[in-house]
């Protein structure tokens, strides 16, 4: 894992967290954009199918607040990069 890496915040850990960072031997895709941008979002054990379709996720910061979720998916070219496709309720 490459050092920019380890020192990214990983979706769904604390704030206050001791080591909010990425785990050795888990997978990771880096947020792009949207109100999560910068998050690692921990894909290990997802299947191919699950990959190639993205993920709704929660999020307070999002246009709809509480509530509501940020989709995200894989951008073209790249296996590491999901690119912000909106928010939803």
């Amino acid at each position: 894992m490459d050092e920019v890496i380890r020192r990214r915040r990983v979706y769904g850990a604390d704030h206050d967290a001791p080591d909010p960072g990425p785990r050795p031997g888990h997978d990771y895709r880096e947020l792009v954009g949207g109100p999560l941008d910068g998050l690692l979002l921990d894909v290990t054990g997802w299947t191919e199918g699950q990959l190639a379709e993205g993920a709704l996720l929660d999020t307070e910061i999002g246009r709809y607040g509480p509530g509501g979720r940020a989709e995200y998916g894989p951008r073209t070219g790249s296996r590491r990069l999901w690119d912000w496709r909106g928010d939803t309720p």
